[in-house]
């Protein structure tokens, strides 16, 4: 059965108690990063370190590398880790993002047959620590997006995971010709959707005009958001919101809820400025826009 996601669900949302103490609010592992997609998990530390307690960084980049230099400038409200340790902050977290900013294929080009035959050395460093983490981790609370999804293979979801594509995404992913999900109507499409959350126990965010999030057991259609979201960044933003709320929420609700908010940001600015912003005003209006759908 599909829903429509409605303002009410949010009432559902995890509550930080008055009484709370350091990371009983949530603490999250956010893995990403490259020299080229620096940008990228700038934006998800953002979201993320304004809605959760504590929030880790760790990257492949050398610390005193370009990354760190980057978003030290930007951003201080993270811990960075180093990259040695890992796996010790993933243990202490209650949800991981791995992905935003991670590099990817030389080409979009790639056959999908050939997903484990690559040649580009940092695409493949990506796919290894995607393939060790994921493995190494299976019952973690996980977001998996961006550079991590185009590279990996569909049988390292983790159970229960939450993954976040875009359309190509989700087709190279699930061996799905994109040109044939693209004139699937919104009946069909979810359908697809719903079976491979289903089938792979996991449950996804399928990114675009009408937001379909399925469950193993349940979809939900996302509606809302405008031109401006298909700018560069806005998905970084969806995901550090969505491991945020899965810190301290179930899967479907986490993943809709996040959808939700996030496109509410998105047409708030529309309204203001209609198609003139960008990932980083996204970003910043996540919060007000965040208290006033939930207070």
């Amino acid at each position: 059965m599909t829903s429509i996601f409605k303002k009410s669900e949010l009432k559902k949302l995890y509550i930080p108690n008055k009484n709370s103490s350091g990371e009983d609010n949530g603490s999250v592992t956010i893995i990403g990063g490259s020299k080229l997609f620096h940008g990228a998990p700038i934006l998800s530390l953002k979201v993320a370190s304004r809605l959760v307690d504590m929030v880790f960084f760790a990257t492949p980049e050398k610390p005193v590398g370009y990354v760190a230099e980057q978003i030290k400038s930007k951003l201080m409200s993270f811990v960075w880790v180093p990259w040695a340790d890992t796996e010790a902050y993933i243990a202490k977290s209650d949800a991981i993002l791995i992905g935003p900013g991670f590099m990817r294929f030389d080409s979009e080009k790639t056959p999908e047959n050939k997903r484990g035959d690559i040649s580009d050395g940092e695409g493949k460093v990506t796919r290894d620590i995607t393939e060790r983490l994921l493995k190494a981790h299976p019952t973690k609370r996980w977001v998996i997006d961006a550079g991590s999804l185009q590279v990996m293979d569909v049988g390292w979801i983790p159970k229960g995971a939450i993954i976040t594509p875009n359309q190509k995404e989700f087709s190279f992913l699930f061996g799905i010709k994109n040109d044939e999900l693209s004139i699937m109507d919104g009946k069909a499409k979810t359908h697809i959707v719903s079976s491979m959350a289903a089938k792979h126990k996991c449950t996804i965010v399928l990114k675009g005009p009408e937001t379909i999030v399925a469950s193993p057991s349940e979809t939900v259609v996302v509606k809302g958001g405008n031109a401006g979201m298909t700018k560069g960044g806005t998905g970084d933003i969806l995901a550090g919101l969505t491991v945020s709320l899965l810190a301290k929420n179930e899967p479907l609700l986490a993943a809709s809820a996040a959808s939700f908010i996030e496109k509410k940001a998105a047409d708030e600015l529309y309204n203001e400025v209609r198609i003139g912003y960008n990932a980083d005003d996204l970003a910043d209006r996540i919060p007000s826009t965040f208290k006033k759908l939930t207070g």
